[in-house]
């Protein structure tokens, strides 16, 4: 997923105070939130996605009492989350960004996607605490610098990863998937994939995805998609947050591949339509 908040290397990790003024958001959030907390708006920037476009984002501070049920809520009013920051679009001319998950009862396994599976069959998913490893760390680099070159994130230091990961206020896990055919004993196999998720009251909202460059003709990024499907359907959850997706944009494009989707609307989450896409 390559949605997250614009990564920005300020001094202890926070956000500029320069880049943010609390606002009027009457229009943009739920009236229960508005009453319960501060909510903050971005100067415009230049939109990563839409050339010639400028984007802004609402957000509000996670790390407070509350977290994981005021996270639950605020991703189902479309959402998303970013270390201890949940954030949405608020550009008033453009409404491209729109947060959509995946019915789980829904979705059908397409021969695309069962096709996807049996490339990826030897990878092996493991659950693990949100805890930032160097292992993920080297991987996340060499997925950034050959997928993503220029990228805001490209700049990242360990301990900026470690922020990402181990600063989560919600329930949070690091799914690594390895490769443990032919191992020797006690080796775990080579990390090849990696996906930060959140557990959501009603799904599973994946945060950030990476994996090994030369695996992209494999599809890892969507098998780590279809493989959370699995698992949701495993632990009872009826959805898949994707986070945004952005018609016409080739990096925000591809969630439509995942149909039927569901989109909220700003008030609601419906079907996606067909025409829509």
């Amino acid at each position: 997923m390559q949605d997250t908040f614009q990564w920005r290397a300020w001094p202890g990790g926070g956000y500029s105070r320069i880049d943010m003024k609390e606002t009027d958001t009457r229009e943009i959030i739920p009236p229960d939130f508005v009453r319960r907390m501060k909510f903050y708006l971005t100067s415009p920037q230049p939109c990563p996605y839409l050339p010639g476009k400028m984007e802004r984002k609402v957000f509000a501070n996670l790390a407070v009492e509350g977290a994981v049920g005021l996270n639950d809520s605020l991703t189902r009013s479309g959402f998303r989350r970013s270390q201890t920051i949940a954030y949405r679009p608020a550009c008033k001319t453009c409404g491209a960004c729109r947060s959509v998950r995946i019915d789980v009862a829904a979705f059908q396994m397409s021969r695309r996607w069962r096709r996807v599976l049996a490339r990826n069959a030897d990878l092996e998913r493991d659950a693990n605490p949100a805890r930032a490893t160097r292992e993920q760390f080297r991987l996340l680099k060499r997925y950034l610098d050959q997928r993503h070159p220029g990228g805001g994130m490209t700049d990242m230091e360990i301990r900026d990863y470690a922020g990402m990961v181990d600063a989560s206020p919600v329930h949070t896990a690091v799914f690594e998937y390895r490769n443990r055919l032919n191992c020797k004993p006690g080796d775990d196999g080579v990390l090849q994939a990696a996906a930060l998720t959140d557990v959501l009251r009603d799904g599973l909202s994946m945060v950030y995805s990476f994996y090994r460059p030369e695996l992209a003709e494999r599809s890892v990024g969507s098998f780590m998609v279809l493989d959370h499907v699995r698992l949701a359907l495993e632990l009872g959850l009826p959805y898949v947050y994707l986070g945004y997706w952005v018609r016409g944009s080739e990096k925000m494009g591809y969630k439509a591949d995942f149909a039927p989707l569901e989109v909220f609307d700003g008030e609601s989450w419906r079907p996606l339509r067909e025409e829509e896409i």
